[in-house]
């Protein structure tokens, strides 16, 4: 069983496509222990709490420094003795020393096509608004592992998704989640939980 310790600052509805796939068996050999929000108000900690699963808040507001911050964190992240970590929506940057502690075990998932609008910068609606701005016809999501660079881990999982005529950001955000992200992410933690996720040169390989 894989020890599965999520990361989100919002809303979590990442989160909750996991926990939905958990409970209805599309998602298999995963157990959640424990979800990680750096924002007090997260709805997400409701979500974790009605589905069960312990909820933490380490808010930066709580420590004189990103350094203890940073230290906190790791703390609450290793005592959950996760077997990966999972950052659904969280805005906050990872600690080097957990990066390279959990290599290949810290999963993000990003809402476009890497390496379209990705990177510093780039996240929420603000990825949304590039690439219409740019007229991009198609964008999507990404699952990745987690590496010391922005966005720039090994590729897990891709789906696209149309951008139509007279998008908003809020619209094509919406449909980014519904079409890719809720889709793509609870099925990369199943094919790892079942062992079919290996790293190779910097490369994915998903066996069958």
């Amino acid at each position: 069983m894989l020890r599965v310790v999520v990361c989100v600052s919002g809303g979590g509805t990442n989160l909750q496509a996991v926990i939905d796939g958990v409970e209805k068996g599309s998602v298999t050999n995963v157990e959640l222990v424990r979800v990680i929000s750096n924002n007090r108000n997260a709805y997400a900690l409701e979500r974790a709490k009605n589905a069960g699963i312990e909820a933490v808040c380490v808010s930066p507001r709580d420590y004189t420094d990103r350094e203890q911050f940073n230290e906190a964190f790791v703390q609450e992240v290793d005592a959950a003795d996760p077997d990966l970590i999972v950052l659904a929506g969280f805005l906050v940057t990872i600690p080097p020393q957990l990066i390279r502690k959990y290599e290949n075990r810290i999963v993000n998932i990003h809402p476009s096509l890497i390496p379209s609008f990705c990177g510093t910068g780039y996240y929420g609606l603000k990825v949304h608004e590039a690439a219409i701005e740019r007229g991009v016809k198609v964008t999507g999501a990404t699952v990745h592992f987690v590496d010391e660079g922005m966005d720039t881990g090994p590729i897990i999982m891709q789906k696209a998704v149309a951008v139509q005529d007279g998008d908003t950001p809020e619209i094509l955000q919406q449909r980014v989640m519904e079409q890719a992200e809720w889709i793509i992410l609870p099925w990369s933690l199943n094919l790892i939980a079942n062992g079919r996720v290996t790293v190779e040169n910097g490369q994915v390989r998903v066996s069958e």
